[in-house]
């Protein structure tokens, strides 16, 4: 390979993005700088916070301006390096850094060193990168879960809801997920789920969340926003706690009024905590976390599925899967072979 191909930002999206907002671009391999390493490409992350990201309007980080390659995280090898922790052969991955791209110029601050020995490549853009992270600290530390409570999650077949529902499980909580279909139910009881809610074939969401949660929902850990969020709202606990992690149902209605129920009632009467929640607000923090997880993941006590489309030139296609709902488990995109 004598160049590096690349998705840039074409035009901001009103509502639902579509392919026409990237446009596809070649340029030379960068060179690295006298302290940054040169990565290629093995696996490449898409997930709901880009959508943020695709506009000029202000949010909690800078968003991707016109013309400039995507925002997103990767797996990568590194093929050239002037940092001495790092040498041609290891691996990396970034959370944010590595962008829509086959290489990517990062500096060794922005990355951590993957040991493939505990586990799989993809591993760590799921348990134990951002999402894994996520949905650590949205149930441990926002949700102050604990052991014995109801603990509900909205897009639970997807990469935070799947790990969710494994940490809840191990944390003693009975944890109930809301997903789309059988297929995705039937994973999310494999991953810890005592109960699952199809909200697609339940003509009454709220009741179905009664029913399933009769004693009223402890912890909600919201992905989604919209009517899920309604149908649990209506059905909290005694001092619950309500976590904003995503809102990724609102995908296609980005920038205009979230109109819908309003629940100042119901927070009263429950006593609710309702808070957002960012996971780089635990950077300090994610070492230990991650310690505790790769743990887990040694013993075998967490799994993950994967979506992966395979293709460079597949990335938006992979991107819009994720946010119609579409994909089972990490939704990645395969840039290259893995090496042996």
């Amino acid at each position: 390979m004598t160049v590096n191909r690349h998705w840039r930002l074409a035009s901001y999206p009103e509502g639902m993005p579509s392919e026409a907002n990237w446009t596809f671009t070649e340029g030379p391999i960068p060179e690295p700088g006298p302290t940054a390493i040169l990565a290629r490409a093995i696996y490449l992350d898409v997930a709901p916070y880009m959508r943020g990201r695709m506009s000029p309007q202000k949010n909690y980080a800078p968003g991707v301006k016109l013309g400039d390659v995507m925002i997103g995280g990767g797996i990568g090898e590194v093929i050239e390096s002037n940092a001495a922790q790092y040498k041609p052969g290891d691996f990396v991955v970034t959370d944010h850094g590595f962008g829509w791209q086959q290489y990517a110029v990062l500096q060794p601050s922005a990355v951590r060193k993957v040991e493939r020995e505990l586990a799989p490549l993809p591993y760590w853009l799921d348990a134990l990168g951002l999402n894994g992270m996520t949905a650590y600290f949205a149930l441990l530390d926002a949700g102050r879960m604990r052991p014995g409570e109801t603990v509900v999650v909205s897009a639970a077949a997807g990469s935070v809801g799947q790990i969710a529902g494994q940490i809840a499980r191990l944390g003693g909580a009975r944890a109930v997920g809301i997903t789309s279909s059988a297929t995705k139910a039937a994973w999310c009881r494999e991953a810890g789920y005592a109960d699952v809610v199809e909200y697609r074939n339940e003509p009454d969401l709220r009741a179905a969340v009664a029913n399933t949660c009769v004693a009223g929902v402890d912890v909600f850990i919201d992905n989604t926003g919209g009517p899920i969020h309604d149908a649990v709202m209506q059905n909290l606990a005694t001092y619950a706690r309500v976590v904003i992690v995503g809102s990724i149902s609102l995908a296609a209605k980005f920038g205009q009024p979230d109109i819908g129920l309003r629940f100042q009632r119901q927070t009263l009467i429950a006593r609710a905590t309702i808070r957002g929640f960012l996971v780089s607000d635990y950077q300090h923090q994610q070492a230990e976390a991650r310690r505790r997880m790769a743990e887990w993941c040694r013993a075998g006590l967490m799994k993950s599925r994967f979506d992966i489309v395979k293709g460079i030139e597949n990335m938006p296609q992979a991107f819009l899967r994720l946010l119609t709902s579409q994909n089972l488990g990490k939704q990645l995109v395969q840039v290259a072979d893995e090496p042996a």
